[in-house]
């Protein structure tokens, strides 16, 4: 398993309300990474892609297309898209170099699926700004999201003036 396919499982599947994830690399317009058994086809990547440059007013009002499911938006800016259908929803946040694509099912919290891919996105754009010698503990405390029911939650902002806003 692969560094980034590593951490997409560690930070996002973990959560237990995440059921599938994948990051889009924007230069090179494919996928890069994604969660075991999950494929995203090229044409949703570089849709995605396109969605996020020139076409946020048409998913606001008309939802959006992922592996041939349609996608009520519920909301859209130039940092995150969040999405819901009947089985479940698509939640898309967008760095300067990557796009996070985090999915989940019913019975999962939507919430929880948010904050973990938003949390991930903010990772990735202050990963240089942090220390070698803090980068395990700030690995640590982006994993330590959890259930929110759970009574041992530790979860810890560390990102807490990210730009990419919850």
């Amino acid at each position: 398993m692969d560094q980034l396919q590593a951490l997409l499982n560690d930070s996002l599947i973990r959560t237990k309300h995440v059921e599938n994830a994948a990051i889009i690399d924007i230069k090179e317009r494919q996928v890069c990474a994604s969660t075991f058994g999950f494929n995203v086809p090229p044409e949703n990547a570089l849709n995605l892609i396109y969605t996020f440059r020139k076409n946020l007013l048409q998913v606001r009002r008309g939802g959006l297309y992922f592996k041939e499911k349609h996608y009520k938006c519920i909301r859209a800016d130039e940092h995150s898209i969040y999405l819901q259908n009947p089985d479940g929803g698509l939640i898309v946040v967008k760095t300067k170099t990557f796009i996070l694509v985090a999915t989940y099912r019913v019975g999962m919290y939507p919430s929880v699926c948010v904050e973990a891919a938003e949390k991930l996105a903010c990772f990735q754009l202050r990963k240089l700004l942090i220390s070698p010698s803090k980068f395990s503990d700030s690995i640590t405390a982006l994993c330590s999201i959890t259930d929110p029911r759970d009574e041992g939650n530790r979860c810890i902002n560390i990102f807490s003036d990210c730009p990419v806003h919850l």
